[in-house]
């Protein structure tokens, strides 16, 4: 979502970039191009009125002017300010005092409420609690028999009635269910609306008064832009809202509400929502949102997502056999399904420092996420157990066979192995402490 926002920051961030001096007409020129990429990006024009000024006061400082690296020291107060921007803080869910935490899902139509009531019931799961999920949007018979697929493939207990009974009612038997159930949480997924109506509010606050929540989230679709942040807005007035939660952030959308709805509705981000996936809920971190804006990447993000995703067994076996140089296509495709818990490739690439730009190119998206890993893994997967733990043995004849049985051609399947022999030969280099003169590896990289 954030990538043209970074190019454009990038491109005025460079024009500092090797001066040993800034002047004040070089922060004027780089605050107005930031200004421009904030617009852009549909930021709130107040937001990035105010950020802009406050971004310049402390670039004008003495500390700046005078410093080793001043254009290093105007990135580093534009972080600042975009974290403050964002929040500052990460907001945590509000503990319950009677053992009981009770979120009520409230938003538009369409904007992702009844998949992250799934999501976020998830997340809970995996902490270590024992959600409920209770479906009272009864408006659209759909929405029920939705939450019922999805509680049923993550493996949550869900209250749902018919559509003859009301979503007070809903409500309400759901909170007792999960008080005599020993749940630690309910999530109740309400009715949404095309556009913010009266009997949408009406209907929402009974079922505050009557369930008293610990937490009422607003599903917001980032996609919106800044309408998004009109309407949070909007609800906030007649509902008291406590967190947001913003959906679809691997769209294409300019990313504008992302960065105002904290400022301008006053109410903290708790948790961001990445694709229709059914994967756990993101805890937002401003801090490190602002890192990946600025192409600093998000290390933190990914070690944590790392080691959710991935099976310590699996893994650990696998770094011991890439130890030992007996790392076959075999651990090559556990390799693969590891990292695919993760995410989409490019995405997991866009968290490490400095590789932002190169994971929002489409050639490497495509490499990464699109067709070509799928023909990779048809390959292995046309291949016998045995070729695949002993790949020295596939000749010319099962070379066109693993192609048929792939849907590619034999010099795919020749493209593949010759890149997984230079890896084997990595691997058994580095075991032994030398690099092997690979061609484009430079020769000698460890040493002798």
């Amino acid at each position: 979502m954030f990538e043209r926002l970074s190019e454009r920051l990038d491109a005025a961030f460079k024009q500092m970039t090797g001066r040993g001096k800034i002047r004040e007409d070089d922060v004027d020129e780089a605050m107005r191009e930031v200004r421009r990429a904030l617009l852009e990006a549909d930021v709130n024009f107040k937001v990035a009125r105010d950020f802009i000024n406050s971004v310049r006061e402390r670039a004008l400082g003495r500390d700046v002017i005078d410093s080793v690296s001043p254009s290093q020291q105007v990135v580093k107060i534009v972080n600042d300010e975009l974290t403050n921007l964002l929040g500052e803080e990460t907001v945590p869910l509000e503990s319950p005092t009677d053992g009981l935490r009770i979120i009520l899902m409230v938003g538009l139509q369409g904007s992702g409420k009844t998949t992250s009531s799934a999501k976020l019931a998830l997340m809970l799961k995996n902490r270590g609690e024992k959600p409920l999920l209770a479906a009272a949007d009864l408006k659209r018979p759909a929405a029920i028999r939705q939450l019922q697929t999805l509680s049923e493939q993550i493996g949550i207990d869900i209250h749902y009635e018919s559509t003859d009974s009301t979503p007070e009612h809903v409500a309400r038997n759901a909170v007792d269910k999960a008080r005599h159930g020993a749940y630690n949480s309910v999530i109740i997924d309400t009715a949404g609306r095309i556009q913010l109506d009266e009997d949408l509010m009406i209907e929402i606050g009974r079922i505050g008064k009557l369930v008293s929540p610990n937490e009422v989230l607003f599903v917001a679709d980032a996609m919106t832009g800044q309408e998004a942040v009109n309407v949070v807005s909007s609800f906030h007035e007649q509902l008291p809202l406590t967190g947001l939660i913003l959906t679809k952030l691997d769209g294409d959308a300019r990313g504008g509400a992302a960065l105002s709805i904290r400022s301008v509705t006053g109410l903290p981000v708790k948790f961001i929502a990445q694709g229709e996936k059914i994967e756990p809920l993101e805890v937002f971190h401003p801090d490190r949102l602002a890192s990946r804006i600025l192409g600093m990447g998000d290390v933190v993000t990914l070690v944590e997502q790392a080691q959710e995703a991935m099976d310590q067994d699996v893994t650990e076996r696998l770094e011991e056999r890439m130890r030992k140089a007996t790392f076959d296509l075999n651990d090559f495709l556990d390799q693969m399904e590891q990292v695919r818990k993760m995410g989409p490739l490019s995405q997991v690439l866009g968290m490490l420092p400095g590789m932002g730009k190169l994971a929002a190119s489409s050639d490497v998206k495509d490499a990464l996420d699109g067709d070509h890993m799928r023909r990779v893994e048809a390959i292995v997967l046309s291949m016998t157990p045995s070729e695949r733990s002993q790949p020295a043995i596939i000749d010319g004849s099962r070379r066109r066979r693993i192609a048929q049985g792939s849907g590619t051609e034999p010099k795919d399947v020749n493209q593949l192995l010759n890149q997984f022999k230079q890896m084997q030969k990595m691997m058994k280099a580095l075991s032994s402490g030398k690099m092997p003169n690979i061609p484009g590896m430079g020769g000698q990289f460890m040493g002798k």
